[in-house]
């Protein structure tokens, strides 16, 4: 592995540098864990190869992954779920758990938050409150310490926290993609540009969960919606929205109705710079051809029921036997 030549690199040189000669860079917190940088450099050194993943929602956070297996033979290579918060009861700790059990089966684990504003308590409502509005004066107001709706974000933080240190404790690596498709105009965090909107709110979450909480397993997926101009569901261009490289280590986007633009592919790559992207939700599967005409995909997850909704057995089962297709049994991590 890359890992045992670094640790040979000549002195002088720095761990930095010997990444940079491969094409890699090192994770954004430079304290982050060795499952983590492994988890990373694997990513890296995928070289045209794609992971299989899918989505389970957290209440049946095995139906849609098992369901994979079913149709294809083969269990996902990335299992996926969200702590989103909609019933009486919290749902973190059924995700943790869950998380811990995917993890011994040999998956890699992805991990979303669809929250709600904090102006609002728990449980949160779909379209009043994930995607819900929230004014200007509201949102100047989150992005300011001090003030009361910052303090009632940092709860929010704080609570989420929590159940991510308990994966740390259990030495599990997490691809963490919190508040996705900012670039589009669906939820309360969406189409916030400049130095002052959604940018801001990503680097406050960074640096509480980084600096503050001292969470050191997670790598940032910085996750996006595939642009797109229809009147009132605008995804806008990703650059926008983008908070920089020192807060990111992942860049994905998300892509449901076969709109696998290849001007979208190559917008992407330009503002990733050398960094992996992926696939972070896909409703209808990309096609091999498509797969082949971009090559960088680190990985895809299918949403929950649209594996069945939007995709044919048939249509699953080539993905899956495509032979750049990594599924669960074939990570390698430890290679």
């Amino acid at each position: 592995m890359r890992t045992l030549f670094i640790q040979k690199v000549v002195f002088g040189i720095s761990i930095l540098s010997a990444l940079m000669a491969f094409g890699q860079m090192p994770p954004v917190n430079k304290n982050a864990t060795k499952e983590a940088k492994a988890l990373l450099e694997y990513i890296y050194a995928l070289d045209g190869r794609i992971l299989s993943g899918q989505h389970s929602y957290n209440h049946e956070p095995k139906r849609y992954y098992d369901r994979a297996q079913e149709i294809s033979g083969k269990y996902p290579a990335v299992w996926g779920t969200d702590f989103y918060w909609s019933g009486s009861e919290d749902p973190g700790e059924g995700v943790v758990q869950e998380a811990i059990r995917k993890h011994n089966e040999g998956a890699i684990i992805t991990l979303m938050w669809h929250v709600g504003k904090p102006t609002d308590d728990a449980p949160f409502p779909w379209k009043k409150s994930v995607q819900g509005e929230i004014s200007d004066t509201e949102w100047k107001e989150l992005i300011t310490p001090g003030t009361s709706l910052h303090k009632r974000w940092l709860a929010q933080v704080d609570h989420i926290a929590k159940n991510l240190k308990k994966l740390q404790e259990a030495n599990i690596p997490v691809l963490w993609r919190p508040y996705h498709e900012m670039n589009g105009v669906w939820f309360w965090w969406g189409d916030k540009k400049g130095t002052e909107g959604f940018s801001k709110l990503w680097k406050q979450l960074f640096k509480r969960l980084v600096e503050y909480h001292k969470l050191n397993n997670l790598l940032w997926v910085w996750n996006a919606n595939g642009p797109r101009d229809i009147p009132e569901d605008e995804a806008f261009d990703y650059k926008d929205y983008y908070p920089g490289h020192e807060y990111v280590d992942i860049l994905a986007t998300d892509v449901y109705h076969s709109d696998y633009e290849q001007k979208d592919y190559k917008q992407l790559l330009a503002l990733a710079e050398g960094k992996p992207i992926a696939l972070g939700e896909v409703g209808t599967l990309p096609k091999v051809n498509v797969l082949k005409a971009q090559p960088q995909w680190s990985w895809f997850m299918v949403w929950s029921n649209w594996l069945e909704t939007a995709n044919s057995e048939d249509q699953v089962r080539d993905v899956y036997n495509y032979e750049k297709t990594i599924d669960r049994e074939n990570i390698g991590l430890q290679e």
